[in-house]
């Protein structure tokens, strides 16, 4: 697929495999917790899991040798996908948005709500707004 968006959901666009990257960056990393906090069939989470790990997004770990026990740990690239989640849970709250609770994104010293916000770091400036395109360019191969 040439799109990049297209690309990246065929790894992370199944609700399942974004929901364990949101507990994954919770803290959670054995097979047990993302099963009970999911509430996942065990052969679904599995194959979810591996997947992940095959995408490069999870690192599968060993723990315990008798028996033998993983956990999952975000690799890098696994770890790149946070703004996204944020992104996301950003929408959800606007658009979406829950009965009784929020999810929010908070300032942890001052306290104070933040918004995810895409920006160019040379200027500051939102990429989501005047003076911003999206183009299409050929790699330069080495």
């Amino acid at each position: 697929m040439q799109c990049p968006i297209a690309r990246g959901l065929e790894h992370v666009g199944e609700w399942w495999s974004i929901l364990i990257l949101r507990y994954a960056f919770r803290g959670l990393s054995r097979f047990d917790e993302f099963s009970e906090s999911l509430g996942i069939a065990p052969n679904m989470l599995t194959r979810r899991l591996t997947a992940l790990v095959e995408a490069g997004l999870l690192e599968r770990r060993q723990y315990n040798e008798r028996p033998p026990r993983d956990e999952y740990v975000l690799t890098e690239r696994g770890r790149d996908f946070r703004p996204v989640l944020l992104a996301m849970m950003a929408f959800g709250n606007k658009h979406f948005p829950p009965d009784d609770r929020l999810v929010q994104i908070v300032n942890a010293e001052t306290g104070e709500r933040v918004d995810p916000l895409l920006v160019d770091p040379a200027t500051g400036r939102r990429v989501d707004g005047p003076g911003y395109q999206v183009v299409t360019t050929r790699l330069q191969h080495a």
